[in-house]
């Protein structure tokens, strides 16, 4: 008795089984003369027999018969049904495009080409899983672009029930992570090669979140399953919209708080400005930390530099950034290389004082760190696009980046709907 046999062997029948009997449910679609089919060009177009084609489903090939339509009037022509059963241009079916996308965009295509045999007896090659996987991410992101029109859209037009605030804390966060970029994607771009050339393109990823309450200790908790993410290799200023959308989709004008997480760089503050102007802004305390270190290092060469710059984090965690600055300013050397760049961390922190206190913003129960969105680049980009040996195109990469972020942020099932619906 080999029951793995039985259980691979019957599942092989059940699913031969299952694709004949939807041979005979898709019999006869899009077949016969009598449809009326109106040409581009306004002419009716006549029916000039049937033609054959082969479907992979997730069930496995069957094939198919249906009516091919040509214009008398200027030569087009067309299959409807394949219109009908969303195959245009193409021979993968929905559920089985379904599949592919999802496989693709969370393992390398080869692998997800080895997963699909293993796991549902589904054969294509990585190449057919490479284009479907791009060609659903592109449709994913059109339809996000559509979702994001109109909660824009929305905005211009409040209601009643816009005006209703009903959102506690409403987090909107963003950063940046470099992809590997093929060479021709890379030309004449600057970076930190060995040749002062460009390695990677950066992609923007921002994610919105919400807060109800803070646990037994004060600290603030993330409502569950309340992330969201939208991302692209793209300009701050069109990532700029994007994440806006977002912030509105997810219910920016009910939110009775706003707050803004970011690591301070210039792009992600002018973003923070000129979309959520209103928002509280909050630099993330690792990143601050990070240039405290770096002052410490450039003024600080007695024995005592580690109790002065516990003393300075201690002061940076109250946010008292003022007195910080003041005693970073006693203890600047009188000329030189280090008078100079410990010059460029202590503007670093007064002019982003307002947005560092810390004391204040734990007062209020809010967050003070981007550690949702950092993850978010690990999690959303880095572990299916900075893999070895991967080497993106712009187009590519931003179409598993939609696909991905529509999946994590709990969307794919309603796109997969609004597809069919359409």
């Amino acid at each position: 008795m080999d029951f793995e046999a039985w259980e691979f062997g019957l599942r092989r029948v059940v699913l031969a089984g299952g694709a004949r009997l939807l041979e005979e449910l898709v019999k006869g679609v899009g077949c016969g003369r009598r449809q009326k089919v109106i040409c581009s060009c306004g002419a009716r177009m006549r029916s000039v027999g049937q033609r054959a084609k082969t479907l992979q489903t997730a069930l496995g090939p069957i094939a198919w018969r249906r009516s091919l339509f040509a214009c008398p009037a200027c030569g087009a022509s067309q299959f409807p049904g394949d219109a009908i059963l969303k195959v245009t241009d193409q021979s993968v079916s929905p559920g089985l495009r379904r599949l592919m996308a999802r496989a693709g965009s969370q393992t390398p295509f080869a692998l997800a080409a080895d997963n699909l045999a293993v796991y549902a007896e589904l054969h294509v090659d990585a190449k057919q899983i490479e284009r479907t996987a791009e060609q659903v991410g592109r449709q994913i992101e059109g339809w996000m672009q559509s979702q994001d029109n109109r909660a824009v859209a929305r905005a211009k037009r409040p209601d009643a029930e816009a005006t209703r605030r009903d959102l506690p804390i409403l987090y909107i966060s963003f950063d940046g992570t470099g992809v590997p970029m093929r060479r021709s994607e890379l030309t004449a771009r600057k970076g930190k090669g060995p040749d002062g050339e460009a390695r990677t393109r950066e992609v923007k990823l921002g994610c919105v979140f919400t807060q109800t309450a803070c646990n037994d200790d004060g600290e603030p908790v993330r409502d569950p399953a309340s992330t969201t993410y939208v991302g692209a290799i793209e300009g701050s200023e069109a990532f700029g919209w994007r994440i806006y959308a977002e912030a509105l989709r997810r219910g920016l004008d009910r939110a009775r708080c706003v707050a803004v997480l970011t690591d301070g760089a210039r792009y992600n503050k002018t973003i923070a400005q000129l979309h959520f102007p209103q928002a509280i802004h909050i630099i993330d305390l690792r990143h601050a930390e990070e240039h405290l270190s770096a002052l410490g290092e450039r003024l600080l060469r007695d024995p005592a530099r580690d109790k002065k710059t516990a003393r300075w984090r201690a002061l940076l965690e109250e946010g008292r950034i003022e007195e910080l600055v003041r005693q970073a300013r006693r203890a600047l050397p009188a000329r030189g290389p280090r008078r100079k760049a410990a010059l460029g961390e202590i503007a670093y922190f007064i002019e982003n004082a307002p947005h560092m206190r810390y004391a204040d913003f734990r007062r209020q129960g809010l967050f003070i760190g981007s550690g949702v969105v950092e993850a978010g680049c690990r999690t959303v980009i880095g572990q299916r696009l900075k893999q070895s040996g991967m080497f993106w195109s712009v187009a590519g990469a931003n179409a598993i980046i939609a696909s991905r972020c529509c999946q994590l942020s709990g969307r794919f099932e309603q796109f997969w709907e609004d597809l069919a619906a359409a």
